[in-house]
């Protein structure tokens, strides 16, 4: 790869396990203060609910990408047909 250049490589399935952990710990986050209403605090809500939304916005990003390839696989096969 050239000095400086803007691409990189990735993985789906190294992308999904990542998301799994984080999913994950949102979860056990829940988990938690479900579990000890009585140290719940409104910060600790809030920051529960950013983190709930953190992952629900990476998964909508996981999946529009999921998409967009999907798109350019159908797009290439439809393409090779026509040749």
């Amino acid at each position: 790869m050239a000095e400086g250049s803007l691409w990189c490589s990735m993985s789906f399935g190294k992308l999904i396990q990542n998301y799994q952990k984080i999913q994950s710990r949102v979860s056990d986050m829940v988990r938690r203060v479900a579990s000890n209403m009585s140290t719940a605090t409104p910060g600790r809500f809030l920051l529960l609910q950013f983190a709930m939304s953190q992952v629900t916005q990476v998964g909508d990003s996981i999946s529009n990408l999921l998409g967009q390839v999907n798109s350019v696989i159908a797009n290439t096969v439809r393409n090779q047909k026509t040749q």
